[in-house]
């Protein structure tokens, strides 16, 4: 897969070492090199823990409202940025691809395509007060953790810990959106599973029926499948994962319509314009001018916001 950092225009850095970091906020923002309240992409999955209420969060499109212990989930390849004018308060923990490996075991891909990597849910949760201290006992012995490079299983001492760590979330948490999956149910397995092929083949595979194949069912089952656990056809579905790459590269690179349709599996560009059209009632052009407007717009009210202040 090309590289992130050879389509988008601002990507952040892996985290050192290990390939997991804790940063606090507002500290972090404050001594950060990169303006925040940009749109940017990472390289890597994060955690983002608010402790307390405010602002917009704005991921992928979409603006979400900040509230006490609101955890974002970010994957790999999202877009987002925040207000730049509300002084948040809270917890970063950062892990680059290889930290977050993905096991068999059923929970590791629940945890992995279900918390994040979920782009037809809302990406975040709010959790339960009642489990606030345990959540920051795990914080602490990450970082603990953090100190102790050199002794034996270091890096899967810390993994087990971030595992607990989102377990916890999983089991006192509540997304507003999202159907509740159950590992022990097959039909949410495949539903997981299917998330996962979706995320790794959305340039390669166009139809449910590849991706029936793919999982070894019918598309028959697949799709039943996919309109229990979500609500959606399968290949409303396919289609939405396509788009929202397609918005993500027509907002924030600099790649041509035909170089986006190519990158996403078309072979005729023009077809990609129609399918664009078909499922978001712009041209891509227009989408790219219309979303870039809608940007300068934000920064000139934040800008103005902070001259108010």
């Amino acid at each position: 897969m090309q590289a992130l950092n050879t389509i988008y225009n601002m990507v952040c850095e892996n985290p050192q070492g290990v390939g997991f970091h804790i940063d606090y906020i507002p500290e972090f923002f404050d001594h950060d090199t990169m303006d925040n309240s940009l749109s940017h992409v990472h390289t890597f999955y994060e955690i983002i823990w608010f402790r307390e209420a405010g602002g917009v969060h704005t991921i992928d499109f979409q603006d979400y409202e900040v509230k006490k212990n609101t955890i974002f989930f970010l994957s790999p390849g999202q877009v987002h940025h925040f207000d730049g004018t509300t002084r948040h308060k809270g917890i970063l923990l950062k892990f680059c691809n290889d930290f977050l490996k993905e096991e068999k075991a059923d929970e590791d891909l629940f945890i992995k395509y279900n918390m994040f990597n979920a782009f037809d849910s809302e990406p975040f949760c709010v959790i339960d007060e009642e489990i606030v201290p345990t959540l920051e006992n795990l914080i602490h012995l990450m970082e603990d953790e953090q100190k102790k490079e050199s002794e034996f299983a270091h890096l899967d001492m810390l993994r087990s810990i971030v595992k607990m760590f989102l377990i916890n979330i999983s089991r006192h948490s509540m997304r507003r959106d999202a159907n509740s999956l159950n590992e022990t149910k097959p039909s949410h397995r495949l539903f997981v599973r299917f998330r996962r092929s979706l995320e790794q083949e959305y340039r390669r595979l166009h139809t449910v029926k590849e991706y029936a194949d793919l999982l070894n069912v019918s598309t028959k089952t697949l799709s039943n499948c996919v309109t229990e656990c979500s609500g959606k056809s399968a290949l409303n579905f396919i289609n939405d994962r396509v788009v929202l790459e397609a918005k993500r590269l027509m907002r924030f690179s600099n790649m041509m319509i035909k170089e986006t349709a190519y990158y996403l599996g078309f072979e005729d560009p023009s077809y990609f314009v129609k399918f664009f059209k078909r499922c978001t009632g712009f041209l891509p052009s227009d989408f790219r001018e219309n979303e870039k407007s809608a940007d300068l717009a934000t920064k000139k009210k934040a800008k103005n916001q902070s001259c108010d202040l």
